[in-house]
């Protein structure tokens, strides 16, 4: 059976259910998921016990911004485990983008263009020229520019962001939802189906 393409977001309360779910899913998925909080809380520990034997893609979340030294530093760092992924922030600009790709040659860096927590209000709030699209295809373009081979987007701009940027680029989509499910903090939301049919890679199960 083939992995069907998706990460599942291991938002567990501690390191043995983390390993546990990742035993239960890996079979059916392609990719684990290893947040900012889980991974703060275990270290790269975390990192070994979710991967396991099975040899899944491990999808590091950390989201790195900072100047383009220091995220080189943070992602030569999380590197050494071998991520398949790893997310920066692409607001952190081409320079830290490109510090990443360069730190991290065996992991894909996936830019994240805007939390899809974010309505168009924060946007205009934060300073982003909206409406979302438009700045998350202009996320887009920088960070390929700079090097990033994967993409983070709403499943709302996913079919504006594959236009944008080809086929080659890997998009992974979080924010995607059952029709008429709670949308819980993400807000630029669609269904697993129009995700897929609009272009995306990988979606992304859980936050």
């Amino acid at each position: 059976m083939t992995p069907a393409p998706i990460a599942v977001a291991l938002d567990a309360p501690d390191l043995e259910t983390a390993a546990r779910w990742a035993s239960l899913v890996t079979p059916h998925v392609s990719t684990i998921k290893v947040g900012l909080e889980l991974y703060l809380r275990y270290g790269p520990d975390v990192i070994a016990s979710v991967r396991g034997a099975s040899g899944v893609q491990i999808f590091l979340d950390l989201k790195l911004h900072d100047i383009p030294n220091t995220v080189a530093g943070a992602a030569k760092a999380v590197g050494r485990l071998r991520p398949a992924i790893l997310t920066v922030h692409a607001a952190g600009g081409s320079a830290m983008i490109r510090a990443a790709v360069e730190s991290a040659p065996h992991t894909k860096i996936a830019a994240v263009t805007i939390l899809t927590s974010l309505n168009e209000s924060d946007l205009d709030r934060i300073g982003l020229a909206g409406p979302a699209a438009d700045a998350v295809r202009r996320l887009a373009s920088l960070s390929v520019e700079a090097g990033a081979t994967a993409l983070v987007c709403s499943p709302n701009e996913v079919a504006a962001v594959r236009a944008e940027v080809g086929p080659g680029i890997t998009l992974i989509t979080p924010g995607v939802r059952p029709r008429g499910s709670d949308t819980q903090d993400q807000v630029r939301v669609a269904t697993p189906e129009q995700a897929m049919s609009d272009g995306a890679d990988l979606l992304v199960i859980g936050r």
